[in-house]
């Protein structure tokens, strides 16, 4: 007989009904969702179209070189600028003007050079001198000192007016600056004179240092900390990657040290699952106990003392909270809340008892289940593998497309008022126009990479589409890895005689399942998710836009649209990962699965509730221990205080970069582990309703739970009865 339930069937579906021929995750099954499946794969074939295409037109050059003026790239091979490798700026002062914001250039000539200035110095101090050998460096390839007066040279800018000490910091030459007294220099200096011999402060090229930033051919980073912080960042990127270099071999060896913990502990929690939860369990009661007796100790020994008996109103508010704490009352407000809550513990561990023993035994069964299908640990490499594919090839697109388009020169004046500021010239034909009689000293300079045509004009559409697929395909790999999971870990549930009737090679039968019946199914699920999160990023970058907005109306309301977008997104998650178990098992479509998976959940919903709080918190837990153990004997090891190792460990710059490395990548490991131990837990429990549902443990049908899991329930299988 079907088991009664707290909730009425009507409300979320009847029962299951016995089905005689279910012996596991079906065999014969048909393709489901198969429209899904073709929009799927005419999408993938769309994005390997977009990708030829931006392939086609991108040229990844323009983001890796920096491009002088003349829309050449600095330090690219076989160029006259092979060993010309950084870009100079001839007046950074420029760069602070707000038309860069408008032309998204800074409108003074760029140069590549193989090395920056060194010193301070000026045209006019270097014309005719011995320093004119260093100075002309960077002037113009070709320009000849006498062919043009000092004036006509700046106003044409064909040398820098002035040179200031820089250094290299992406490939760009910007002011060394430093900080001495909390008083920022260049070279020991405040003030300097520019090319007209006037007087100006270190914080002017600062600023135009920040401004230079703000060009969208490189991936520049916002520099809101000062440009000297990221300068220094090369030399201690450099220490950094000495670090590595020396320590990589040991790195490696606390990973793998976290792969074999990871694995001891999931195969020990069928031994030790009820101890540690119980001993969490008892160690909260007794902690929050103390803290009652503390309370009641406090409140009494300041009972009887002259001023403690003051209400808490009596004194109003107070930002030092010890004055609180000298009040019986605060003490009395302390013992009673953690008896309510204290009390409540204790309630709910009395009427949820049977359900923690219940979540306890899957717990242990499906440490059990992984010992016996091994080769589930390892499936998390073939997802990071696929993952690395997408993501790749996402960046490789996104790279190219940001990178199509041909130069498009500017015109860039000397004075701001000119009519042809702006405007969109060619470097060959500008010699031959009247703009430099209208507008001396103006320049044909490089402004970006783009154009005119269609592919062009929906270049921003074609980013949308490259991030939307991106969604989908990443979103698509973890469904198919929770549905290959969910269908081995049923295999091991719905055998009888464990381990006798379990599948030969349960994984490989589950994904070769998943990828010829049901990716129509898997793409679906995928589809609403990636959907949910394109919305979200819509929503976050209006929130951005109006983080500075007045509207106080129009920013609460997207707040209010990004969490409810948020909680939307996880719901979908969590109906997803059970509608893929359920397609594991029962080989139905998507829709269907999902409701049979909620109606079933919902008809357990405390079990679930329980469940799912117990496998996050052991599991959080294992991970904080594994990484946290690991960090801890890398910190010993790293620092020299291990006598035994102590000489076979090297010297390093910092030896937080490895021991960072090897912290986080223990949790990512331990992380890897255990998603797969939650799925296989989230599985057996899916499978373990439906047994209690469908099965009496009658010889036609025996429960399929194990011995632990019925003696829990109150059930047991009745064994056929032999005839004499």
């Amino acid at each position: 007989m079907a088991r009664k339930t707290d909730i009425p069937s009507s409300y979320y579906g009847e029962p299951r009904k016995f089905d005689p021929n279910f012996r596991g995750p079906v065999h014969n099954r048909s393709c489901t969702d198969v429209f899904c499946c073709v929009i799927f794969i005419i999408i993938i074939l769309g994005y390997i179209a977009l990708g030829t295409i931006a392939w086609i037109h991108g040229d990844p050059r323009k983001v890796v070189y920096p491009t002088d003026s003349h829309g050449q790239f600095c330090g690219h091979q076989n160029t006259h600028n092979a060993n010309k490798a950084i870009l100079f700026y001839f007046n950074m002062l420029k760069c602070a003007n707000p038309t860069v914001l408008i032309n998204l250039q800074c409108p003074t000539t760029q140069l590549c050079v193989s090395k920056c200035p060194d010193r301070f110095a000026t045209l006019l101090d270097a014309w005719n001198t011995k320093n004119w050998e260093y100075y002309k460096q960077f002037c113009k390839p070709g320009f000849k000192i006498g062919s043009k007066s000092v004036l006509e040279v700046i106003q044409d800018e064909d040398c820098p007016s002035m040179i200031v000490p820089s250094r290299p910091f992406l490939q760009r030459c910007f002011p060394d600056f430093n900080t001495r007294n909390g008083i920022l220099t260049v070279a020991n200096q405040t003030i300097f004179k520019d090319g007209h011999n006037n007087e100006r402060s270190v914080s002017d090229l600062k600023d135009a240092a920040k401004d230079a930033n703000t060009s969208p051919r490189a991936f520049w980073t916002n520099v809101t900390g000062g440009i000297a912080n990221l300068l220094n960042a090369k030399e201690v990127g450099i220490k950094i990657f000495e670090d590595y270099a020396n320590s990589w071999d040991w790195i490696l060896m606390g990973l793998v040290i976290t792969m074999v913990v990871s694995l001891l502990f999931i195969l020990m929690l069928r031994y030790t699952a009820d101890v540690l939860l119980w001993f969490i369990i008892f160690g909260v009661i007794a902690a929050v106990g103390y803290g009652i007796w503390h309370c009641y100790w406090e409140y009494s020994t300041l009972s009887g003392k002259p001023g403690a008996n003051i209400t808490i109103s009596d004194i109003g508010f107070h930002t030092d909270f010890s004055i609180y704490l000298k009040l019986s009352q605060t003490w009395l407000i302390f013992m009673i809340s953690l008896s309510v809550i204290e009390a409540i513990v204790v309630i709910v561990l009395i009427f949820l008892r049977t359900r923690l023993r219940i979540a306890i035994a899957l717990l242990k069964e499906g440490s059990r289940a992984i010992s016996y299908i091994m080769s589930t640990l390892f499936y998390p490499i073939i997802t990071f593998f696929l993952l690395a594919i997408c993501i790749a090839y996402w960046a490789i697109t996104a790279v190219f497309l940001a990178s199509s388009g041909n130069a498009v020169y500017k015109v860039t004046p000397t004075d701001e008022k000119c009519m042809y500021a702006s405007l969109t010239c060619s470097p060959k034909t500008f010699s031959q126009t009247n703009i430099t009689k209208v507008c001396p000293g103006s320049q044909c300079m490089f402004a970006f990479y783009g154009g005119e045509s269609v592919y062009h004009r929906y270049i921003l559409v074609l980013h949308l589409c490259n991030l939307f697929v991106f969604f989908w395909l990443v979103n698509f790999v973890i469904a198919l890895g929770q549905c290959t999971l969910a269908g081995a870990f049923a295999s091991y549930y719905w055998a009888l005689k464990k381990p006798n009737d379990i599948p030969a090679c349960p994984l490989y039968s589950s994904f070769s399942r998943a990828i010829r019946y049901h990716t129509g199914s898997l793409a679906f699920g995928s589809l609403i998710l990636a959907v949910v999160q394109m919305v979200r990023i819509v929503f976050e970058y209006l929130s951005r836009n109006v983080k500075g907005s007045q509207n106080a109306c129009a920013r609460f309301l997207l707040c209010c649209l990004k969490c409810c977008f948020w909680c939307l997104e996880r719901f979908i998650r969590f109906i997803n990962r059970n509608a893929y178990i359920m397609i594991a098992i029962y080989g139905r479509n998507f829709c269907t699965s999902s409701k049979d998976a909620f109606f079933l959940l919902m008809r357990n919903a405390i079990r679930v509730a329980v469940l799912d709080k117990v496998t996050d918190f052991l599991l959080f837990l294992g991970k904080l221990l594994i990484s946290g153990s690991v960090g801890v004997l890398a910190f010993f090891v790293f620092t020299h205080k291990i006598p035994v190792i102590q000489e076979e460990v090297p010297s390093l710059n910092y030896f937080w970069v490895p021991l960072v490395t090897v912290i986080f990548g223990s949790y990512m490991i331990a992380h890897g582990f255990f998603n797969v131990y939650a799925m296989c837990v989230d599985t057996l429990f899916l499978c373990f309703l439906w047994d209690l549902e469908v099965n009496d443990g009658s010889p036609d049908r025996p429960f399929y739970m194990n011995q632990n899991l019925r003696n829990i329930m109150g059930k047991k299988n009745v064994k056929k009865r032999s005839r004499k």
